[in-house]
């Protein structure tokens, strides 16, 4: 298993390397930059800029190099001293800007793929073993109008019901008196009272989702030839169930680790600006709109990062429940 591991790490290191190469390049295609959208700013407010103005700007951001060696600049400070850069719209360093919001999208993020996989998974596995019983039906059109409605509309109509009927704004992961308070225990306490309706909301399209794969997936192995023999030699079905075709139909969920962490960061960025959430979705779409290449370039490497450790995190939990993953890998 041990070298199974150190096989897949190994396979990893060109990848985040051309993942850092594809995310500085693709924050460069647009035209312009953020130094030509700063200066049109000035311009349009009546504000003069000279030549030499332009030029001391330019090397104030390291925008006076070419695109490679702002590349190698970059990587190598994140590689040598941890640093990201500096973000153009913020002034600030950008593991400053990000530190706080990468954190709470983190917790958002494993929490409500926790929650998903505590519902989705029972569910489906009722379903399969229960099929066109009435609460399999039920929890088909659940799971049809969880996959039909956008997050973001559920949230809209979760904030208006809520404020309708009792005059609260659930909005936001504190309340008015945290929001820029120090870290303390009755901040936490605050958020942990707040957290769960954005990880409800952004779990329902998720869940909906795996539940329909749960279900596709078990039914499907419980019509193998192993199952049927089994079954015809009198195990008992709980047995019988867990003991393979669970393990087995579970194993496209597991997969889907890869893909789900940076999709619930990046890709509920709506859910967030309707919720006033400070995560980072929302400051993603600030970045590529205003072209803070380090910001926006530091963001889309995190993700792709996370892709990689969620693609990892999966392909251990599968050579775990399923050796011929492992062996097959390292014959490889």
């Amino acid at each position: 298993m041990l070298h199974y591991i150190g096989h897949r790490v190994l396979q990893l290191i060109p990848l985040i390397i051309a993942i850092s190469i594809i995310s500085f390049a693709l924050i460069q295609l647009p035209p312009g930059d953020y130094l030509t959208t700063y200066i049109n700013q000035l311009e349009l407010s009546g504000t003069e800029v000279s030549e030499g103005t332009i030029m001391s700007l330019q090397r104030q951001y390291g925008l006076d190099k070419p695109m490679y060696a702002q590349y190698f600049i970059w990587i190598k400070n994140i590689v040598l001293h941890g640093d990201f850069g500096r973000s153009f719209t913020w002034n600030e360093p950008v593991s400053d800007v990000i530190g706080e919001r990468l954190g709470l999208t983190i917790v958002i993020s494993i929490l409500t793929l926790i929650l998903t996989w505590i519902i989705a998974i029972p569910i489906g596995i009722y379903s399969a073993i229960r099929q066109y019983s009435i609460f399999d039906y039920i929890f088909t059109f659940i799971g049809f109008i969880g996959l039909a409605i956008p997050n973001f509309l559920i949230a809209l109509f979760v904030i208006y019901t809520v404020f309708v009927h009792t005059g609260v704004a659930i909005t936001g992961l504190f309340s008015p008196e945290y929001v820029s308070a120090p870290w303390s225990i009755d901040k936490i306490l605050d958020m942990l009272q707040r957290i769960w309706v954005p990880v409800l909301i952004i779990a329902v399209s998720g869940t909906a989702g795996l539940i329909r794969v749960m279900r596709g997936m078990l039914l499907d192995e419980l019509q193998k030839q192993y199952v049927i023999t089994a079954r015809a030699k009198g195990v008992k079905e709980k047995k019988l169930l867990f003991k393979y075709p669970v393990r087995m139909a579970i194993n496209p969920i597991i997969s889907t680790i890869g893909w789900t962490l940076p999709a619930i960061i990046s890709g509920e960025a709506i859910v967030s600006i309707v919720l006033n959430l400070p995560t980072t979705g929302p400051m993603l779409l600030e970045a590529l709109m205003n072209q803070d290449m380090y910001l926006a370039g530091s963001f889309i490497l995190l993700l792709s990062i996370l892709t990689i450790i969620g693609t990892l995190i999966s392909d251990i939990l599968l050579a775990w429940l399923d050796p011929r993953i492992r062996f097959g890998g390292v014959e490889e």
